[in-house]
């Protein structure tokens, strides 16, 4: 069993940045690609970024392109999310999530979709003020 396990959340104000890190257990770090998802309140939950497991590749949502960057270190079985130019809009809890290592390979027509990503993480809150 998967268990990735979000930290970094915060409050920050506008113009911010925090750095989310999830950390997973359980399974080969090394052979999985992970992504990051958030859901504010009364909204569903939307794709934020997502690397596939050698950091070879890197997907964004749009919302997120040219503010966030999404990291890994295999050797430390971490994944990160530096987030610059943070905006109110941003404000949600954040989810690390990680697919079966059997499933299909990350693609930009696949990352962004809920069915892909079999564990969640709890979440951590970024909170963005204004």
């Amino acid at each position: 069993q998967v268990q990735p396990v979000e930290s970094g959340g915060g409050l920050v104000q506008a113009g911010g940045s925090l750095r989310l890190s999830c950390a997973a257990s359980g399974h080969p770090f090394t052979i999985v690609s992970m992504g990051w998802w958030r859901q504010a309140p009364g909204k569903e939950r939307e794709f934020v970024a997502a690397i596939t497991w050698n950091g070879g590749d890197t997907y964004y949502a749009d919302s997120a392109k040219g503010r966030f960057t999404i990291s890994r270190d295999n050797g430390k079985n971490t994944m990160y999310l530096q987030m610059n130019s943070l905006k109110p809009d941003d404000t949600a809890v954040y989810y690390c999530a990680v697919p079966s290592p059997y499933g299909p390979a990350f693609t930009a027509s696949n990352v962004g979709s809920l069915a892909l990503y079999d564990y969640w993480g709890q979440g951590t809150q970024v909170t963005v003020s204004s």
